[in-house]
């Protein structure tokens, strides 16, 4: 099968070719020192970490080894790839995948900079991953599921590319409760990662559904600051709705699972 672009596509797409242009991080300008501890960090040389769109750190929650391959969906500029990359050393593989050609050109090109020779950018879609059936050991992303249109088909790939064994382990955006329907309705809330983010009970239902196991789903809170600066940016009026509706009904989550 062959990933046509939907509408939600095109304006994600969009968004992230305008956002890799001003280099601007999507949770604020010191994002990367509060998802990331100092130690993984240090590990980049300097100004790389200057570019990052996730919500968390799946680098961490993988617990990489020497020696694995690594599947990052939805890899954008290639920061968790360059972390993955230095963990897995020369004997593992890295394998990024983007539907935006400006953030791959990026990628590659830090890449080259950072002498990774063991770390490789492919352009496709979530929903149809131009990666081998059973040829993954860990499946990574940060702050992108959220964005897909077809969520059930992204965690199929996701399992269909896994070994048996295999771990599942991103940082996403889930909800706890109903979104304000101007959110919902807003196509750059579904960019800026918070219109397409479903319920926490429905994203489990979903992996289960594709064959996951041993799913874990904990919350991690953002600050009140942080939130609001989302929604400026998106250019939302929320001033009807209850503090409760729009500060806790979307949070970031640390997800784990393994293909049995």
């Amino acid at each position: 099968m062959t990933q046509s672009p939907t509408p939600v596509h095109d304006a994600v797409r969009q968004h992230y070719a305008e956002r890799i242009k001003s280099s601007a991080p999507c949770c604020g300008d010191k994002a990367e020192s509060v998802l990331y501890p100092l130690d993984l960090l240090a590990t980049l040389p300097e100004g790389e970490s200057a570019v990052s769109y996730g919500c968390g750190d799946p680098i961490t929650l993988a617990s990489l080894r020497p020696g694995q391959t690594v599947l990052d969906l939805g890899s954008g500029a290639g920061l968790d790839c360059f972390f993955a990359a230095r963990q897995v050393g020369q004997a593992g593989k890295v394998i990024g995948v983007d539907m935006t050609p400006e953030m791959l050109e990026r990628a590659r090109s830090s890449a080259k900079r950072l002498n990774l020779a063991n770390v490789e950018f492919r352009q496709g879609f979530l929903e149809d991953l131009p990666v081998d059936s059973d040829s993954v050991d860990v499946v990574i992303s940060n702050c992108v599921i959220n964005l897909s249109p077809d969520k059930s088909k992204v965690f199929s790939e996701a399992f269909r590319v896994l070994k048996r064994g295999g771990k599942f382990a991103v940082s996403d955006i889930v909800t706890d409760g109903e979104l304000p329907k101007e959110v919902r309705a807003s196509i750059a809330a579904w960019a800026g990662c918070v219109a397409g983010a479903v319920d926490a009970q429905e994203y489990v239902a979903m992996m289960q559904a594709v064959g996951f196991a041993d799913i874990s789903i904990k919350p991690v809170y953002f600050d009140r600051e942080a939130i609001d600066n989302s929604v400026r940016e998106m250019n939302l009026d929320v001033s009807a709705y209850s503090e409760d509706s729009i500060y806790k009904a979307a949070y970031s989550a640390k997800i784990t699972a393994y293909k049995p």
